[in-house]
């Protein structure tokens, strides 16, 4: 209900500026119909179109002088307005309103559009949730859900809130979270996230977070705070606003006097020219040069998977100079994988794999489910519940098959056999960063596995794309020096830090930043909140740990790195288009004042002009929403 007013506030302002502004328009036309045969009906059209058009630009002008306590743009074009009539320019007066409200409605439009993926996620939100109870089932609102609850969803249905599958299997649509256009398939102990569409199976959850908690809520909160959040660059711009209307305000004043004894002028002519002024040299178009394309940006962003929790944040992302990254969940995939067997001579491979993924599969150590998942891959493989021995940082013991195996450290399996085992292939794994595990059988040491952390697909493209734009890259890492060197050059990396902490991290933050310049870290972690948090931009992973992702000024939605050099991109084409607006409003300003002090312009001209130009800066931000 809310959502929906809200919604409905939002469009009926925005359609109540535009159709004053039209109704002004309409009025404008027929008081010209009106004005050579009838002038007091044209004069008395006028007044309506000032009324009508200029009523809440007055208000909104006035409201914010008195809570302020500062001049505006909206009072400086009221005043020139009422200028305009007093000196018999009716029609010009009633134009400068209507235009000026057009360019208000025009940057309603803005910024409603602006907040379209917002809105549009806030619509696809599910409000009630089925609740299973033992046997029984019940509709409740998802407020009402707490952690640890069961929930039946079914084919088609909306996923209500954050959960892990309990039960069943299924197909999910994540692109409205995500932005993964291809449907991903779910099975048991699989992450559900609300607002994702269940297209297949019927299934049954258990709620991880509460509905405030959930990470469609984050994002809503994220897009909601950027939008209200304003760059320094239109922060300065405002204070600016109140400086530059006093100025002009003191110019109007004096051309009303000084052309008339230091240039000849006649009183009309001189109150003329400065009402021009009054008109031309409002900041209008000026003001208007950054919060429209900062909103565009980051509602594109929104749409494509990037989240910026304030304009200031993408402001400053053009500038970044060396970029510092966590190692595991973000460089790399942050499980590891098997990358090489070596086995036995004569051994039966199909045996070997069925004993050692049977084996490995009662484990929940990330090695073990890593070999679980290699075998599975391995044709005639087949596993099979065993009782085991686990022997907790060594290794596992099980007996499979009619004979007894010992899956684990060299140190577990025995250390000599197991280092001279392939010709010393372990000891080259290990050069390379891989963990090595050994399988022993009664006959002796019958396989080994080499696992790694593997990194990311898109993670080379990435690094390649920060160096064509010139930024430096640094990985910042808890591994060890072997691990980190690795991982450092089958990236392409510019350097690394090995067997960092969490405040060795923070320290290599400040010495960056005070070396490099303008510092982006990225990360997933805890252990990295404190140096995305001192880094000029943090960026998380979107599957990142929550402390990471309140902590973090962007959120990659898809953990793709790629994303963070579109975001760069983003950052630069809003810069440009910025200062593309600046310098295009100021030179219009510059040469509508030197053209009316030439007395070469009329106040039709000076209204089309400077208005005008409002409009077409709004248009060039625009240009970020695509």
């Amino acid at each position: 209900m809310e959502k929906g007013l809200t919604k409905l506030n939002s469009g009926w302002h925005q359609y109540a500026e535009l159709t004053a502004a039209i109704l002004s328009g309409l009025l404008i036309a027929a008081g010209w119909a009106f004005q050579q045969s009838y002038e007091p009906i044209s004069v008395m059209l006028f007044i309506l179109a000032f009324l009508i058009g200029g009523f809440a630009k007055a208000k909104e002008g006035i409201e914010e002088t008195v809570s302020e306590r500062t001049l505006n743009v909206e009072l400086l074009m009221i005043f020139a307005a009422i200028g305009s009539a007093i000196i018999g320019h009716w029609m010009e007066g009633a134009i400068l309103i209507f235009i000026f409200s057009l360019s208000g409605a025009l940057e309603t439009y803005t910024m409603n559009k602006s907040q379209k993926e917002i809105s549009s996620l806030m619509e696809i939100q599910p409000e009630e949730a089925v609740r299973i109870n033992g046997d029984a089932q019940q509709k409740v609102h998802v407020s009402e859900l707490i952690k640890g609850d069961l929930i039946l969803i079914k084919p088609g249905e909306r996923v209500p809130a954050d959960g892990i599958l309990e039960s069943g299997i299924t197909t999910v649509d994540q692109s409205a979270i995500t932005g993964e256009s291809i449907p991903v398939d779910k099975k048991e102990n699989d992450e559900f996230y609300a607002g994702t569409v269940n297209l297949t199976g019927s299934i049954t959850i258990r709620v991880s977070r509460k509905s405030e908690d959930t990470l469609f809520s984050k994002i809503i909160q994220m897009v909601q705070s950027a939008q209200s959040e304003k760059s320094p660059s239109q922060l300065f711009i405002e204070r600016f606003e109140s400086t530059y209307v006093k100025a002009v305000l003191a110019a109007v004043g004096l051309m009303m006097v000084v052309p008339h004894f230091a240039l000849g002028w006649s009183w009309g002519e001189t109150f003329y020219r400065a009402m021009v002024l009054m008109v031309v040299a409002s900041p209008c178009a000026l003001v208007a040069s950054i919060m429209p394309a900062s909103l565009s940006a980051i509602s594109n962003g929104a749409k494509n998977g990037l989240l910026f929790k304030g304009g200031v944040h993408l402001e400053r992302l053009s500038r970044a100079k060396i970029i510092a990254f966590d190692k595991t969940g973000t460089l790399t995939k942050g499980e590891p994988s098997v990358t090489d067997v070596n086995l036995r001579e004569g051994i039966d491979t199909a045996e070997l794999f069925s004993a050692a993924g049977s084996i490995e599969n009662q484990s929940n150590h990330p090695l073990a489910k890593a070999i679980v998942e290699f075998t599975r891959q391995v044709e005639g493989v087949q596993l099979k519940r065993t009782e085991v021995t686990e022997e907790f940082g060594m290794g596992i013991t099980a007996a499979w098959g009619g004979n007894k195996y010992f899956i684990g450290k060299a140190e577990f399996v025995g250390k000599e056999e197991a280092l001279t085992f392939a010709d010393g292939a372990a000891r080259q794994f290990a050069k390379t960063g891989k963990t090595v595990v050994f399988v022993r059988d009664e006959k002796g040491i019958a396989a080994l596995f080499a696992l790694k952390d593997t990194i990311r697909p898109e993670t080379k493209k990435a690094i390649e794309s920060f160096k064509l734009n010139g930024i430096q890259t640094v990985m910042l890492t808890g591994d060890s020096e072997q691990t980190a060197k690795s991982i450092a050059q089958e990236a392409h990396l510019d350097s690394y830090r090995a067997q960092c902490m969490p405040e060795d991290k923070l320290n290599e933050i400040k010495q960056l930043k005070s070396k490099a310049g303008v510092t982006i870290m990225v990360g997933d972690g805890i252990n990295d909140a404190p140096a995305l948090a001192l880094a000029d931009v943090g960026v998380a992973m979107g599957e990142g740990s929550e402390a990471a992702l309140e902590t973090a000024d962007i959120v990659l939605m898809k953990n793709d790195l790629q994303k963070l050099s579109d975001a760069i991109a983003l950052s630069k084409k809003m810069n440009r288009i910025v200062k593309q607006n600046i310098v295009f409003s100021m030179a219009v300003i510059a040469l509508l004042i030197c053209s009316n002090f030439l007395q070469i312009l009329s106040l039709p001209y000076g209204v089309i002009g400077h208005e005008g130009s409002t409009i077409l800066v709004i248009l060039n931000g625009l240009r970020l929403l695509k």
